[in-house]
């Protein structure tokens, strides 16, 4: 079996990149590989700029973009300690298109696998990223590892 030598986790700045990051950390520091985080800037006035106007509450697009910003604080205080403990992360970020973002770093980094959270989408996120993980697995010359905010028991 092959070694997994760098790990890239997605991070979308919000709550659940928290989750895809510590498994992230989990797995490199397991295998011993180098770790990248790519933070994902997406901004929804963009979209309704460019849609009709009043797609998105603006009460849903206040609280979008301050949990994306909580997010943010909490991911780099999270990434700072582990950086005082001596572990590496090379941290990107982009706002460019997510998916031909992802395939630039995966091939300039040669990253083996990609780690990142299952969507738990709202209107927003769901205007921003739908459709993006089936993108990802179609394009994606690498693994990915979706992670689930709270998996559901498995009945036998």
């Amino acid at each position: 079996m092959k070694t997994i030598r760098r790990i890239l986790v997605i991070s979308r700045m919000n709550p659940y990149s928290r989750k895809a990051f510590q498994m992230g950390v989990s797995l490199a520091r397991k295998y011993g590989a180098r770790l990248y985080v790519l933070h994902l800037v997406s901004d929804p006035v963009d979209i309704s700029a460019v849609n009709a106007p009043g797609l998105f509450p603006e009460e849903e697009y206040k609280n979008y973009m301050n949990g994306q910003q909580e997010a943010k604080e909490q991911l780099d205080k999270v990434i700072k300690q582990e950086t005082n403990d001596g572990f590496p992360i090379k941290e990107l970020i982009s706002d460019r298109d997510s998916v031909e973002e992802i395939l630039k770093v995966v091939s300039e980094e040669k990253i083996e696998l990609i780690v990142m959270h299952a969507h738990e989408e709202g209107v927003i996120e769901h205007a921003l990223f739908g459709g993006e993980n089936d993108a990802l697995i179609r394009k994606m010359p690498c693994s990915i590892l979706l992670v689930k905010n709270e998996p559901e028991p498995v009945e036998c």
